[in-house]
């Protein structure tokens, strides 16, 4: 049995806040910089290349590239011969996520209650999700996510008589509801199968995945290609100024499921799809 210090955990989310907030996934930016590179309309292109300086002021001057800072979304892979001393996990994510965002300078979004609606002031509660893993290790993601690309997001309760074509609908029409408000060019995390709770979380999840790995079943990474294509064909482009650079992404993570049901999510990612890891 290995034992971590819960204070260990709290600093390392402390440091993956201030540095997700801070610095754009490698994957990402990489993806951004074929997008200016392809894209054929002006407009778009500049756009592209104002949303890259964004990015290389913000690394420069140690600042948040984006003003939204967004919910602490934490995923901790967790081995099952790990015991956690000197705390709870709960605590030390909290904690590490209150440091963080004061520490870090960044804005704080998270409201106590959904319809009294009074600022907590330290970002926290993190929005915790654990899985239990073989080992003795301790994986920790944060993935801040702001609330103009969660508030695209929808589930849908499809009939399995629905099939694939149900779902590329439901996922293109999610888009085009979508418009310019999640501030694109987006990722599209997309969650199939599962229960209702389990759909929603598969979408979250599968915008941790880096944007040059596929899904590894070929039928669902063919689905990927399919629905990102399709979605630049819309012609909404970056910041919704129209051109061929409406997503950068689409990353499908499915689930068995009931025989009666076919859940479908998508969560959106914008721009600036955060996501920071450390293992300890």
């Amino acid at each position: 049995m290995r034992e971590i210090q819960a204070a260990a955990i709290t600093d390392a989310v402390e440091q993956l806040c201030i540095q997700a907030n801070r610095f754009l996934p490698e994957d990402i930016r990489t993806a951004e910089e074929k997008a200016i590179a392809a894209e054929p309309w002006p407009l778009a292109r500049t756009t592209l290349e104002l949303l890259r300086s964004n990015l290389d002021a913000a690394a420069e001057k140690e600042l948040p590239i984006c003003q939204d800072t967004g919910m602490a979304c934490v995923f901790v892979e967790l081995g099952q011969d790990v015991h956690i001393t000197g705390g709870t996990l709960r605590d030390a994510v909290d904690e590490g996520v209150r440091r963080g965002y004061t520490k870090g300078y960044l804005r704080k979004s998270i409201t106590g209650d959904p319809l009294k609606r009074q600022n907590t002031e330290d970002n926290t509660p993190a929005f915790l999700t654990v899985e239990l893993v073989p080992g003795d290790g301790c994986r920790i993601t944060v993935a801040p996510k702001g609330a103009g690309s969660e508030n695209m997001s929808r589930l849908a309760m499809l009939k399995p008589a629905d099939g694939v074509q149900g779902v590329k609908d439901f996922v293109l029409e999610t888009v085009r509801l979508a418009g310019s408000n999640p501030c694109p060019p987006i990722i599209l995390g997309v969650g199939v199968g599962g229960s209702f709770d389990k759909c929603a979380l598969l979408a979250k999840h599968a915008l941790l995945r880096p944007l040059d790995c596929p899904n590894p079943d070929p039928y669902y990474a063919a689905l990927e290609r399919e629905l990102c294509e399709a979605i630049n064909a819309m012609g909404i482009g970056p910041q919704g100024f129209g051109g061929a650079t409406t997503c950068l992404g689409v990353a499908i993570e499915q689930a068995p499921t009931h025989v009666a049901c076919l859940p479908v999510a998508v969560n959106i990612g914008c721009h600036v799809t955060r996501r920071a890891t450390a293992e300890l």
